[in-house]
């Protein structure tokens, strides 16, 4: 018997098992069965998903643990913000290995539990752009921001439940629905410009510029030891010539990008890998592990290869007594509910549409109820871990475009997860100039929203670019976000009251061209689970026949047609 036959046989016997008919696989016999589901081309879908983003594991060690977790920098090294205190670097390090171990359990428990229970090929996993904003706004480089890393811990986990509960009464989905389209597209853009930045930076990049004195940000790419210790900034002489920048750049994003250029799987991870393995040696100008207190303490744990890396700082380390934290604290956690509404739902709708699970007369998904709830739950199990915000990623559509079509691809990815636990060592030893770059691409594929901004009308244009060019020229994403609502609802809300001051004779002259807005939209504002109990069906969380019949005469082909229609992912941050 062949192999081909044998796998054939193999995914006829699952897809007739409990086990192909819960995850609704092709001739599993349950009446919404999923053409084109097999078991192995899951399994490959799978696989293909974790490649894509496995990248998150690395990078968002890398990012939060700036802020310096639980480690306490004392008074005497205030000044620097201990930059140079050996002994609280040492303490950084402990945390940037408990945020491996905790990027990739929660990316396991959530990606596994969105398979499971909402049966989607969807992806879940600490959010690019929220890590950025937890780190360098929220909390800041070791402590310097808004609130402690503690209390900012306690905002994500009230955030994931009032997530629950804005998901249980449908206005999630309706908030996201709601708001006008160019703040919807322009937000992504300005994340992903914000990423951009932050992978030129020192911190967490290649060190490509820097702030100034006498202009805003300046040009740098200096070794450490060539930086003015007085003004903090690269010598003239030296600009440009750190090795360890120009690594990143040819190996960690040029390499990449014509990795991608070719559709190469996993090109973001094989780049990451390529600049860390040039930088494992000891003995190299970009070594990783230095000759010092640090650098050995980096490299015996390194050395350990495979290991189980427990969580030891950073567990449940909430802190609720936000007493003289208030405004800081609220205007943190509306800023991660307003993102993760427009961050999550609008990749979770795109993947579904992707996968052709959406029906297209209520703009809703198979399994949206549990998806949303699964990643509101999953938010507030991430912040006990000690991590950012969770969210869906849109690296998904590499495992959807490779035939993953139910949630055992979201189960395999999240297997991948769990392995993944077991290289910490690896994981923890991958510099910031290895996804340094890594961060400008996700930053150019999250750009490309700004094509289908509403360029041609005043009171969309506008407010769009406030977004984007806000986030990061003030390292915030919630100062973008404010200056893009606020602007719009004063220069529309402006336009509307003169309107009808003017019985409608004056108007800009193109108002036509504005994207329409209203805050009706369609199927209503609650979930159709609210509507089938208000009608007193028992089994609520199942969809009534009415809509299945709908779905399967009218709207079941629109969605395949729009799923072959649709730009297939690259890999790519959660937009």
């Amino acid at each position: 018997m062949g192999i081909k036959t044998w796998a054939n046989d193999t995914n006829l016997k699952i897809a007739r098992s409990p086990v192909g008919r819960w995850f609704r696989l092709e001739n599993s016999g349950h009446p919404r069965e999923r053409k084109g589901a097999f078991f192995f081309n899951e399994m490959r879908a799978g696989l293909a998903t974790f490649f894509a983003m496995a990248y998150i594991i690395s990078v968002n060690s890398n990012i939060t643990s700036l802020t310096g977790g639980t480690c306490v920098c004392p008074p005497e090294s205030m000044s620097d913000h201990c930059a140079t205190n050996s002994e609280y670097l040492l303490c950084v390090q402990e945390i940037k290995r408990d945020l491996v171990t905790a990027t990739a359990a929660i990316a396991a428990l959530s990606t596994f539990c969105m398979g499971l229970f909402a049966n989607l090929p969807i992806a879940l996993a600490p959010g690019m752009g929220l890590n950025a904003y937890f780190a360098y706004t929220v909390v800041g480089e070791h402590g310097s921001g808004m609130i402690p890393y503690r209390v900012a811990l306690t905002a994500v986990f009230v955030e994931g439940w009032v997530f629950l509960g804005l998901t249980l009464l449908g206005m999630r989905q309706w908030l996201a629905r709601a708001l006008p389209a160019s703040i919807k597209l322009a937000t992504g853009c300005g994340i992903g410009l914000y990423l951009a930045l932050i992978g030129l930076t020192y911190s967490a990049g290649i060190g490509l510029v820097q702030g100034a004195t006498d202009t805003p940000i300046e040009l740098a790419g200096c070794a450490s030891q060539y930086i003015d210790p007085e003004t903090n900034l690269c010598m003239n002489s030296e600009k440009m010539r750190s090795a360890t920048m120009w690594v990143g750049i040819f190996c960690g994003g040029i390499f990449t990008a014509l990795l991608m250029m070719y559709r190469i799987k996993g090109a973001v991870i094989i780049g990451i890998l390529l600049v860390s393995i040039i930088s494992w040696p000891r003995t190299t100008p970009v070594t990783y592990f230095p000759y010092t207190e640090l650098g050995t303490s980096m490299f015996d744990f390194f050395k350990q290869v495979v290991t189980f890396h427990p969580i030891k700082h950073i567990l449940v380390a909430q802190d609720w007594n936000i007493s003289g934290h208030g405004s800081q604290f609220g205007l943190a956690f509306i800023t991660f509910l307003y993102v993760d509404i427009l961050d999550t739902t609008g990749t979770m709708y795109s993947m579904a549409r992707f996968a052709g699970t959406v029906d297209e007369r209520t703009q809703d998904f198979e399994g949206s109820a549990a998806a949303y709830m699964v990643d509101a739950i999953s938010i507030s199990i991430g912040s006990l871990l000690g991590s950012p915000p969770v969210t869906a990623f849109v690296e998904s559509g590499a495992g959807i475009s490779e035939g993953g079509k139910t949630g055992l691809t979201s189960c395999m990815t999240g297997i991948a997860f769990f392995i993944s636990v077991f290289f910490a060592p690896i994981f923890a030893s991958i510099p910031a100039w290895a996804t340094g770059c890594t961060l400008v691409i996700v930053g150019a594929l999250m750009a490309k929203a700004a094509a289908e901004i509403n360029w041609r009308y005043y009171g969309d244009a506008i407010p769009a670019f406030l977004t984007i060019a806000i986030m990061p020229f003030t390292y915030s994403i919630a100062y973008g976000l404010i200056a893009g609502i606020l602007s719009y609802i004063v220069l529309n809300g402006t336009a509307w009251i003169i309107e009808k001051a003017s019985g409608g004779r004056i108007v800009p002259p193109n108002k036509d061209e504005s994207d329409p807005w209203s805050w009706k939209v369609p199927g209503g504002i609650l979930p159709p689970w609210v509507k089938r109990a208000a009608k007193g069906q028992k089994d609520f969380w199942r969809r009534d026949e009415e809509s299945f019949h709908l779905e399967e005469s009218g709207s079941s082909g629109s969605v395949e047609q729009e799923r072959v229609t649709i730009e297939k992912p690259q890999n790519a941050g959660n937009v």
